[in-house]
């Protein structure tokens, strides 16, 4: 647990230095908590914003952040067959023979000993009950003005945890760039 919050303290610290590194010239002022970058991250010198990025795993999107949302992971008790491993040992006596000798001074030693071998197999034994994972845990983000078009709002994203964990750190209206698993949440 303290090492979850201290990963999120220094993300949050780190995009708080990052955004005070900007310029006057890159940030242009929309009320008192809204910022937007304006220039190269929008899509070109001209302000024009980029054409829609479909979330794919190696495209990157940016906009103001929303809201944000984890999804537990959701399990149900279920039932299986139970395999058991079953080895049986078969013994058998093996025959075995020395001859010495030639013509009538022939002589032949005749002895047997018992052979061990185990054979396995993997048995129905019963029933077994396990934890089946209904819905896996989901971290999201929601965001408005995707890709500086102001007519996608509300956008919802699946993250990594880590992007998440950056994402609680800053404040709503924030601006975030990232790589999302897929859209929708």
């Amino acid at each position: 647990m303290f090492k979850r919050l201290a990963t999120a303290a220094v993300t949050a610290v780190l995009i708080a230095g990052l955004g005070a590194c900007g310029s006057g010239a890159e940030v242009k002022e929309n009320g008192p908590d809204r910022s937007v970058r304006t220039g190269q991250g929008s899509g070109g010198a001209t302000g024009t914003p980029r054409p829609h990025a479909s979330a794919t795993a190696d495209a990157t999107v940016f906009g103001l952040r929303d809201d944000i949302r984890h999804r537990a992971a959701r399990t149900t008790r279920a039932t299986r067959p139970r395999m058991t491993k079953k080895c049986t040992t078969v013994t058998r006596r093996v025959r075995h023979s020395t001859s010495s000798g030639s013509g009538k001074k022939r002589h032949t030693r005749t002895w047997y000993s018992t052979e061990h071998s185990r054979t396995c197999k993997r048995v129905r034994s019963g029933t077994e009950t396990y934890t089946r994972v209904v819905r896996r845990e989901q971290w999201c983000v929601s965001l408005d003005d995707v890709d500086g078009n102001a007519r996608r709002d509300d956008v919802w994203y699946e993250v990594s945890r880590t992007t998440y964990d950056a994402a609680v750190g800053t404040d709503r209206h924030a601006r975030l760039d990232f790589t999302p698993r897929h859209e929708g949440c």
